[in-house]
């Protein structure tokens, strides 16, 4: 390892110690539930007991947020959705909303990404024009309508929607592997970038380390997210798991199909916890 890579080898921590950065009442970014979610640290995040959380998922959740909200982590979430999919509703986000106890931004997929794309370029919004005449923006007064400044007409309105910029204080994301120099190799899921570049820290999580650097190989440096964003990094073998890596392993639809039962009810939930988060075996 040449001098570089010894200086960087902090880099490289236990779970409990990569996750540090995740305080109680940070803004903390996460991925869809395809694109490398950091199944083995929300456990982890569970087990400390950090709370009030502001959530973002980008653009929407599954498994993870539902975990989050049902272990009473989260104060705030925004995202576009929250569902298990083909295994129906997440109920503890379903019964957290219905019965108050988080707060729900409402937002869409695009005004996520260009949001957390205005604290990438480092501007305090982003404007986008798809929103008009949507109902949500009466549930969002921190979204502003204004007539546009470069209107082709100016005898006519020309509306658009300014979006704040989301800087979470923390991105989080599994990955198939990284380097010692902290480069993580991210492949195809370039909101994984995104939301690393917004964010003042990123923490990944990776199925393996690899040996020499991402960046000096042709193939691999095009997925590469540079290590110079990257705070920390833990091994987690299937860190994904119950849900999917992709091109790595897929999802455990047994297991889900088992959450959404256990999962309907709160004590089924606390059930579910004890044996799945904190592996207190059931006798």
């Amino acid at each position: 390892m040449g001098a570089r890579g010894s200086a960087m080898s902090h880099l490289v921590k236990t779970l409990d110690e990569a996750l540090a950065p995740i305080t109680d009442g940070c803004t903390l970014v996460v991925p869809r539930e395809v694109s490398g979610v950091p199944m083995a640290a929300t456990r982890a995040l569970i087990r400390r007991g950090v709370k009030r959380l502001h959530l973002v998922a980008l653009p929407t959740s599954s498994l993870q947020a539902d975990l989050l909200i049902g272990a009473g982590c989260v104060e705030t979430l925004e995202t576009s959705a929250v569902s298990l999919g083909e295994f129906g509703p997440a109920p503890r986000f379903s019964a957290a909303v219905t019965g108050g106890s988080i707060a729900m931004k409402d937002a869409t997929c695009p005004a996520l990404h260009a949001a957390l794309q205005a604290a990438e370029k480092g501007v305090p919004f982003m404007p986008l024009r798809g929103l008009i005449g949507s109902d949500i923006l009466k549930y969002r007064p921190d979204w502003k309508v204004i007539d546009s400044p470069f209107g082709q007409d100016s005898n006519k309105a020309d509306p658009i929607v300014l979006l704040p910029a989301i800087k979470p204080d923390v991105a989080l994301f599994h990955a198939a592997m990284a380097d010692r120099l902290g480069n993580v190799w991210i492949g195809r899921q370039r909101e994984l970038a995104t939301m690393a570049h917004a964010a003042v820290r990123t923490v990944a999580t990776v199925e393996k380390m690899h040996d020499g650097n991402l960046l000096d190989d042709p193939v691999l440096a095009a997925g590469t997210l540079p290590g110079f964003y990257v705070e920390s990094i833990a091994i987690a073998e299937r860190g994904a798991w119950p849900l999917p890596l992709p091109d790595y392993y897929a999802a455990d639809a047994e297991h889900l199909a088992l959450y959404a039962r256990m999962a309907a009810t709160a004590e089924g939930f606390a059930e579910y916890l004890d044996k799945y988060v904190y592996e207190k075996q059931a006798a």
